[in-house]
């Protein structure tokens, strides 16, 4: 734990990290919201179902178990959902996911990180490439652009008063890297191993609803596209969230949400 003289964590709670707009970035478009929402719990979903295949399914015997299924809650994933995971590793079924990561470069240069749970690394890895070669990118090797990217605990939720999150923050004393407020949302950020206890602290506050609860990868620096290359990125991070196997996509491309 971080400590800091009130005035200090105050300074440094309010300093604001070259991001561009932040939670705007994470993904592409409200339009998209309710397939958005629908990876989201199909992710979940194999998330909560591989953690209790791979221990316990009692989610007060597996730690493991127990984090997914509090993240699951936070993004507003359905209680039958949970349930329908957990008791599909309870009945034996024999599904493995692994996790998978690729990363790329689209247009311009503008860089792309993929993550993925599949059951078939052969099929998942063909359609993420074909996605990158059909809309003017390619992908690289590991490590070819997570450098440019910090993960990140992210929080985002109505609000206005910056100043009241950020003293309660601070009473709870947890470490959190910067709150934000930004046109009637408030953004909160952490390292990944700090979400469990942010996301306490919220809720001690009273905030139970968010617009993002979510582990990520946030851009160090953005990238800003136009014409054609903006038309053939947006049409690469389309073609990698239609993909069944694609359980998130980040990128550095700032995009305004218009919707």
């Amino acid at each position: 734990m971080m400590i800091y003289y009130k005035e200090e964590m105050f300074e440094y709670l309010k300093k604001v990290i070259l991001m561009g707009r932040k939670w705007n970035n994470i993904k592409y478009g409200k339009a998209s919201k309710d397939a958005a929402r629908g990876k989201v719990y199909a992710r979940f979903g194999k998330e909560i179902y591989m953690a209790a295949k791979n221990g316990d399914p009692d989610v007060g015997m597996n730690r493991n178990l127990a984090a997914v299924v509090d993240r699951a809650k936070v993004a507003g994933v359905p209680r039958d959902i949970i349930d329908r995971a957990i008791n599909k590793a309870k009945s034996g079924v024999d599904e493995n996911y692994e996790p998978i990561r690729y990363e790329g470069y689209g247009p311009s240069g503008s860089a792309i990180i993929v993550d993925a749970l599949t059951d078939n690394v052969n099929r998942t890895v063909a359609e993420v490439r074909s996605a990158f070669k059909k809309n003017g990118g390619n992908m690289g090797v590991s490590g070819a652009v997570s450098f440019m990217f910090e993960p990140t605990a992210l929080f985002v939720f109505e609000g206005s008063d910056e100043e009241v999150v950020i003293e309660s923050l601070m009473e709870a004393e947890v470490d959190v890297r910067d709150v934000e407020n930004e046109e009637g949302f408030i953004s909160v950020t952490a390292d990944q191993d700090q979400f469990a206890a942010v996301q306490k602290a919220l809720t001690t506050m009273g905030i139970t609803e968010f617009e993002t609860a979510e582990l990520t990868m946030l851009p160090t620096t953005t990238n800003v596209l136009s014409g054609d290359d903006l038309e053939k990125f947006l049409k690469l991070i389309d073609a990698l969230n239609a993909d069944d196997d694609v359980s998130h996509v980040y990128h550095n491309v700032e995009l305004m949400d218009e919707a």
